[in-house]
């Protein structure tokens, strides 16, 4: 099998396409920067926000069997909108692999409702709606927060956490089913083995279920002192990030900490054949041996689920 990983570069790109390969299936990688060194996976160049017609697609799809959507944004930079990143984008490649009679695994989030005021979360369930209406052997696969190496988000939490102050929104109240990326990255291998009519939405998520307090305790490895900023500050916190793209919190992220980012029937552990791993206690332990170091303010991405930069 001959899989394209678009965001192949990405966070969890990299472990998707690692996966893929462990699993004997040949891999490359869709993404705006030609990057290849070694013998490293062939690199198809997309620009994903200027493919926007199931046609714009054809080139960039010859020769494969499955595709692996893992782009998203974060913020909106110039051309790159919610819109055309999450939703226009995707629609026109989920007809061009309709089209083509491709395998198609588009990865969308967590958490996501229709009374959210974010455009970051309305542009995804835009987007999973084309997915339904294409025609397309597909999957939505909605992954819980990521935890792992490489992550502009999973390093931002690690740092934070080490913080004998931890500074939560008040309304940041929902639960998160952290998991690994590498077995997030296995899951969707195996997904690109199934056809589409076997699992159309596969929700994953970690076996620990944590608030935003409690998953920072977790990976500090004990409490530390929480100040609950008002909803009206950590909002209006959010839209400066936003503004400034500073770290990784957003006013998308902001709305996902309201509710749950909890899967409602977990097919991680089926994926995988085995039970996922437990991130926050081995982060625990590392963080005890070597604290994190806290990330650089400024990212050309966000991550969650997403922070993965267009390719």
């Amino acid at each position: 099998m001959r899989a394209l990983v678009l965001g192949g570069h990405g966070f969890l790109g990299r472990s998707v396409v690692a996966a893929l390969v462990a699993r004997g299936h040949a891999a490359e990688i869709g993404s705006r920067a030609l990057r290849r060194t070694g013998s490293g996976p062939r690199v198809r160049r997309i620009r994903f926000e200027e493919h926007l017609a199931r046609d714009a697609w054809s080139a960039a799809i010859e020769g494969i069997d499955v595709v692996v959507n893992c782009v998203g944004i974060l913020r909106e930079r110039g051309r790159e909108t919610y819109e055309r990143v999450h939703h226009l984008a995707p629609a026109a490649l989920a007809g061009a692999c309709a089209a083509a009679g491709l395998r198609l695994v588009h990865v969308s989030a967590l958490g996501l409702a229709v009374d959210a005021r974010s455009g970051f979360i309305l542009s995804k369930l835009r987007g999973e709606a084309a997915m339904r209406a294409s025609g397309a052997d597909y999957t939505i696969v909605r992954p819980s927060l990521l935890e792992g190496e490489g992550g502009f988000g999973a390093r931002w939490l690690r740092a934070m956490a080490q913080w004998p102050v931890h500074c939560v929104p008040a309304d940041a109240t929902g639960r998160i089913a952290v998991l690994h990326v590498d077995d997030a990255g296995i899951a969707i291998a195996r997904l690109c083995e199934m056809p589409g009519r076997d699992l159309r939405e596969a929700d994953l998520g970690g076996d620990d279920r944590h608030t935003l307090v409690e998953l920072l305790a977790a990976l500090r490895g004990g409490s530390a002192r929480v100040v609950r900023v008002p909803a009206i500050v950590a909002r209006v916190a959010s839209h400066a990030c936003d503004v400034l793209h500073m770290s990784p919190f957003s006013f998308g992220h902001l709305e996902l900490l309201r509710r749950d980012n909890v899967p409602r029937h977990d097919v991680l552990a089926s994926l995988l054949c085995r039970a996922p791993r437990r991130v926050t206690a081995v982060r625990a332990a590392a963080s005890a041996r070597d604290p994190a170091i806290l990330p650089p303010t400024r990212a050309r991405g966000g991550g969650s689920t997403p922070s993965a930069r267009a390719p």
